[in-house]
């Protein structure tokens, strides 16, 4: 366990912890030789043991330590310290991209336009160095006070010369960012990242992401079959060439995607040109969802076939015209030798037909029971009756039979059939037996992934109550039914627990929220919104002084916040009223005038 000032490598001395994740957590840190301040990333100590997650944690520092960019988190240092392993960062105040959208929703399209702009650039970099980021999502995307970004996280990072890639290369990363080409179990390119920066931008122009489901099986199937919304649907004002740039990125067949992550910074640059206003909507050179090319073969030589046989049924019927004259000239002639060759046929088929079987009768055999015999056996107990084996025995998957024993034959044990007779055997591989991990952690859609498509488990999704919601990703495995090292069948049961995570209200006040930061929260969960001003010399004029709803409580759809702001209060100037002498003087002037 990590505790404050615990130093590492006698050198990096902890400040706090700043986050935690299934992998490993991060600490706010003080480099004593250099006097800086750093972000210091340790792997957990539950997994420093694994030396699969030691490999993974390695492998992150060597892909971030070989890139050097503005817009990527610079790598300071890795290593091991008494079985701590650790990598040494930039540390950077800020949000994530991922904050900044849940508390402004959809952003400007110049800011949207410019943080893309950025991410690509960065991005560009890491592709120079044959590296694939693999899980690009604003949960990964620092934004700074200055608005520029930082992009963090390279964890499952791969490089493209590389031939070690994690468990389940299929499926990694959050499944709403996840390109189609991964759903559906291929590898990554550099184009896997370019369509993830196309839900992206989609997200940061709408505040809401394209592809919703109840679970995360349904929403990898909508990223494999279904067209991203259109985003001009939502906000008219955006321009086709804006929408035409997300419609390219996010294409489902890889090949209509940008060829590289240059290609697609490139296009942002002149994406608000006047010459690109009127754009048309972008059309495809390939087939978004090819044509299965066997079947395109299959019609093709079925055509050929067909033409090749009419034109044979042609060439017949001519020659049969030509020697029909010379047939029916030799027909009489012919009919007396045919008479005797058909009576010698006769004779010889009464022999074929009655004569000889009774001879050369083959005799009927019951094939033996040998199920439950291994192979060696069983070839020998079928030849020793006559049969013929096959020489390849068909295995299959039996909870019941032993492995390497006959399951049954083909035909079927009883049967009585021709000496001779060729027979198949059907061998068990016996119940496969899988041992359950420690999965904590883990991204629950690879698990899931895993261990039904590979182990044939049932697997069940349940979200339980957490503490905090910063503590847990959304896709993170928080527990599991069965405990690590229990052995499991073809068709046993697991559930995986991953976090229920409720939206709840943020401390707007302490938090400095403007007015505006109030509104686009209430349009984005669908709140009233009501606002009372109130005359105070102890707040800056527009300052948030009080919000109705308590941070931490559940939003909920259509409740009413209400919110007191501060304003500046109304001070006007009262004429001065006279005093008693000067009243006095003019009453005595006024009395004199009277008399004279």
């Amino acid at each position: 366990m990590i505790e404050k000032g615990q130093l590492i490598n006698d050198r990096y001395e902890i400040i706090k912890s700043i986050g935690e994740g299934g992998m490993a957590n991060v600490y706010l840190a003080y480099d004593k030789i250099l006097d800086r301040r750093v972000a210091i990333k340790v792997l957990r100590g539950d997994l420093s043991n694994d030396e699969k997650f030691v490999r993974r944690f390695q492998r992150e520092a060597l892909s971030a330590s070989s890139l050097s960019h503005p817009n990527i988190v610079e790598m300071y240092d890795v290593g091991e310290d008494n079985g701590i392993y650790y990598i040494v960062m930039e540390y950077i105040e800020g949000k994530t991209l991922k904050q900044l959208i849940k508390k402004r929703g959809a952003l400007t399209l110049s800011e949207a336009i410019d943080i893309m702009l950025q991410i690509t650039d960065g991005i560009s970099q890491a592709h120079d160095s044959y590296i694939i980021h693999r899980d690009l999502k604003p949960q990964n995307i620092m934004i700074k006070e200055d608005g520029s970004i930082k992009i963090t996280d390279f964890g499952i990072a791969m490089a493209l010369n590389s031939t070690q890639l994690t468990q389940t290369n299929s499926v990694m990363g959050s499944v709403h960012y996840l390109p189609p080409e991964q759903a559906s179990g291929k590898g990554s390119t550099i184009r896997s990242d370019i369509y993830s920066m196309g839900i992206l931008f989609y997200e940061l122009l709408t505040g809401t992401l394209p592809f919703k489901g109840e679970n995360a099986v349904e929403i990898a199937l909508k990223q494999m079959r279904d067209e991203i919304p259109s985003v001009r649907k939502k906000n008219p004002a955006i321009p086709q060439s804006v929408e035409n740039v997300i419609y390219k990125a996010t294409a489902k067949n890889p090949k209509n995607r940008y060829s590289d992550s240059k290609e697609m910074h490139a296009d942002l640059l002149t994406v608000l040109n006047d010459d690109r206003m009127n754009e048309a909507k972008i059309s495809f050179k390939y087939p978004e969802h090819e044509v299965d090319e066997n079947t395109k073969t299959i019609s093709a030589v079925k055509k050929k076939t067909d033409e090749k046989l009419k034109n044979e049924d042609e060439k017949e019927e001519e020659v049969a015209s030509i020697v029909d004259d010379k047939v029916i000239k030799k027909t009489n002639k012919a009919i007396w030798i045919l008479g005797s060759i058909f009576t010698v046929i006769a004779i010889i088929m009464v022999s074929t037909f009655f004569v000889l079987p009774y001879f050369m009768k083959t005799p009927d055999v019951k094939i033996p029971d040998v199920n439950g015999l291994t192979v060696i056996e069983a070839e020998e107990e079928l030849k020793k009756v006559g049969f013929e084996v096959a020489l390849e025995t068909i295995k299959e998957e039996n909870s019941e039979v032993e492995k390497g024993k006959i399951i049954r034959t083909d035909p079927q044990v009883g049967r009585t059939i021709k000496k001779g007779s060729t027979i198949t055997l059907y061998e068990s591989l016996g119940e496969e037996i899988y041992q359950v991990e420690d999965y904590t952690g883990s991204n629950y859609i690879e698990i899931q992934t895993l261990l039904e498509n590979v182990y044939g488990l049932d697997v069940e999704i349940e979200k339980k109550d957490v503490d905090t919601m910063e503590e847990y990703d959304e896709q993170e495995i928080i527990g599991q039914s069965v405990e690590a090292g229990t052995a499991l069948g073809k068709g046993d049961s697991i559930t995986l627990y991953i976090p229920n995570i409720v939206e709840e209200y943020p401390n707007m006040v302490e938090e400095n929220w403007t007015v505006e930061d109030v509104d686009a929260f209430c349009k984005k969960y669908d709140i009233q919104l009501k606002i009372e001003y109130e005359d105070t010399i102890d707040y800056e004029p527009g300052t948030l002084i009080s919000q109705s709803r308590s941070p931490k409580t559940p939003i909920v759809s259509g409740a009413i916040l209400k919110i007191v702001v501060a304003k500046a209060p109304d001070i006007t100037e009262e004429p001065e009223e006279p005093s008693d002498s000067n009243t006095a003087n003019t009453n005595s002037n006024t009395d004199e005038n009277n008399q004279s």
